[in-house]
């Protein structure tokens, strides 16, 4: 029995600008400290709620980061298919990423 590999085609990826990615990639690392942070508090035995504060704090973080993301996916890729006439794909594609994305907090 074989097993095959679906492999998904996505267009070459379109950015707003270096500035949009330098600062997801800038969000994404501040981020990663904060949680680096929450770990080292458990690992501490800090006050569970020092704790869930500063995992609300990373939350919010990881959803500002998302939110950029979009707005460069709506800003780049989604106006690249209503130019091209594509609209209909690109916005079914766009509102299943939202929904899992909103599903998953």
């Amino acid at each position: 029995m074989s097993i095959s590999t679906v492999v998904t085609s996505r267009p070459p990826r379109r950015t707003a600008g270096p500035r949009q990615d330098t600062e997801i990639v800038s969000r994404l690392r501040k981020a990663t400290g904060q949680l680096s942070g929450v770990a080292t508090m458990v690992e501490h035995g800090r006050y569970c709620i020092d704790v869930l504060d500063q995992l609300a704090a990373v939350t919010a973080a990881v959803d500002g980061i998302a939110l950029l993301v979009l707005s460069d996916h709506i800003n780049a890729c989604v106006r690249a298919a209503i130019d091209s006439g594509d609209t209909d794909e690109k916005v079914a594609e766009l509102t299943a990423a939202v929904r899992r994305y909103v599903r998953s907090r």
